[in-house]
């Protein structure tokens, strides 16, 4: 895959999870009076990070497997198989009817959201423009 696609790729990965963001923190604020709610969050960037890594590295030290049903001490993950994961927040606790939702900083998580939405669209759109650049020369 070349490093336009993969570039692109990726993008779109974190434009889609950026989406599943800002409805997850939607519902969080809506959600920010009602008794015993348990906000949740998204998981993605550190999987994604996992499966980049996972790609370059090899143990120095790698167990002989004999049988496929032997567990191995390592295993190459592509990071196209990772996908974004909804979690919920149990241990937490904000108010005393034992909602977790804290208003203002839900309300700065779904503007960090949104400039990286933003951030990710302007990456893309100049991935396009490098492109466009070379087949007009």
């Amino acid at each position: 895959m070349s490093n336009f696609a993969r570039t692109l790729d990726m993008l779109h990965r974190a434009m889609d999870t950026s989406v599943l963001r800002s409805e997850v923190y939607a519902d969080n604020f809506a959600n920010r009076d009602v008794p015993n709610w348990k906000r949740s969050e998204v998981n993605f960037e550190s999987q994604l990070k996992k499966a980049l890594l996972s790609e370059n590295y090899r143990p120095d030290f790698e167990l002989s497997r004999r049988d496929a049903r032997h567990l191995s001490n390592w295993t190459k993950m592509d990071y196209r198989a990772v996908e974004p994961r909804r979690v919920l927040d149990y241990l937490s606790s904000y108010n005393n009817n034992g909602n977790n939702v804290d208003p203002e900083e839900e309300f700065n998580r779904i503007l960090k959201n949104q400039l990286q939405y933003t951030l990710y669209a302007q990456a893309a759109a100049f991935e396009y423009g490098q492109v466009s650049l070379v087949l007009r020369a």
